[in-house]
């Protein structure tokens, strides 16, 4: 299930986060580049000191311990979310009225 789970996510290109349960670390903003067997490459970058870093990294698939992937985001405050044209609108965010109710 999981290889099938990675291959999805693979063909779509999506960014996500691993942890490594043999290693006891987390992976973040990784894309998966391939899948051979039972090896998985990612690519992802570090930010280290003064550069940015970009690393591929070959793992096992029994070392995946979770996988996460943010779905959304949105600005704290009072920022109007942008939207695009083409959004569906089942998937839009709208500003709802407060709840209160007057006679």
């Amino acid at each position: 299930m999981l290889h099938r789970k990675l291959y999805q996510i693979c063909c779509e290109g999506r960014e996500i986060s691993v942890f490594l349960r043999d290693q006891q670390r987390w992976i973040d903003r990784a894309r998966i580049l391939d899948i051979e067997g039972d090896l998985v490459t990612l690519r992802y970058e570090t930010d280290e000191d003064d550069e940015i870093c970009s690393w591929e990294e070959m793992i096992r698939l029994e070392s995946i311990g979770s996988i996460s992937q943010k779905l959304a985001s949105v600005p704290r405050g009072n920022v109007e979310p942008l939207v695009s044209d083409d959004c569906p609108e089942a998937e839009q965010i709208r500003n709802f009225p407060s709840d209160s109710t007057s006679d």
